[in-house]
């Protein structure tokens, strides 16, 4: 933790982590109004507007609740993408990268296939595929990711099976379920943790372009990118209705990468200081 702290950067993102993490966790509680309750009265206010901090949209809808609910959403689509990534790629990424041979030549190749294809190019095929939805969404993203964490996995697992005290288990006739779950998974914990806070920016952006060509989360559901999508047309006469939702999605992947970043140098002793 001490060498967490002298990372200002690090800290930096932490605070921005949490801070996003507890926005969408209490946002019922934070949001000052309804976020779906239209006023037709008050359509398009600009920033400072009575009663409305950031404004409001093209239906009258208060932005700044709309950005607060519209947090879960996104984290929601970011996280479990991410967690079930994990949970798929890594049982596949231990297995290749243990028992090698012809097993290891098949993940390798599927792997390499599904890598030829653009991360959100995938993702959105996928989308489509499956049609719009949060759940459908957040299975695309997740799909996309596989192929990252099964390399990283395998990579891990190839290099500890080479070492002293993984060849000393198996000889003393550990089973193999006990070698991979007691000496491989523990040691390849640190970097999966590290890439994870990285992926998940990746997977809140991705999220955000389903949600704003139509494939993600569906109106008038509150998410950042649909709120985008309903900006574009809005943009030269209310430019607070696109940038606010654009600046929650800056934020929040900076601060992931920035904790990320942290979390690595802290975790790699190679990198300590």
């Amino acid at each position: 933790m001490a060498r967490f702290r002298r990372r200002p950067l690090a800290l930096i993102g932490l605070v921005g982590v949490v801070v996003v993490v507890v926005v969408a966790l209490a946002a019922p509680l934070l949001a000052p109004y309804d976020p779906a309750a239209s006023d037709y009265s008050a359509i398009l206010q600009g920033p400072g507007s009575p009663g409305h901090l950031l404004g409001t949209d093209d239906l009258g809808r208060d932005v700044l609740s709309r950005l607060i609910v519209g947090s879960r959403a996104s984290l929601t689509a970011g996280v479990f993408a991410t967690l079930l990534a994990l949970v798929v790629a890594v049982p596949i990424g231990m297995v290749a990268g243990y028992y090698r041979g012809w097993v290891d030549v098949i993940v390798s190749r599927v792997t390499d296939v599904v890598l030829s294809f653009p991360f959100l190019i995938l993702a959105v095929g996928l989308a489509a595929i499956l049609g719009p939805s949060l759940k459908n969404a957040t299975i695309a993203l997740a799909v996309g990711q596989l192929p990252m964490f099964v390399r990283i996995t395998r990579g891990e697992v190839m290099g500890l099976r080479e070492q002293e005290y993984v060849q000393a288990a198996v000889i003393n006739g550990a089973p193999t379920r006990v070698v991979l779950r007691r000496h491989m998974l523990p040691n390849i914990l640190s970097p999966l943790i590290v890439q994870s806070t990285v992926a998940i920016p990746g997977a809140i952006i991705g999220a955000a372009v389903l949600s704003f060509l139509g494939l993600g989360v569906q109106p008038p559901t509150a998410a950042w990118g649909t709120m985008l999508s309903q900006a574009q047309q809005y943009v030269s006469q209310a430019p607070w209705f696109a940038v606010f939702p654009g600046l929650a999605i800056a934020v929040t992947t900076l601060s992931f990468n920035l904790f990320g970043d942290g979390l690595r140098d802290v975790l790699d002793v190679r990198l300590a200081s």
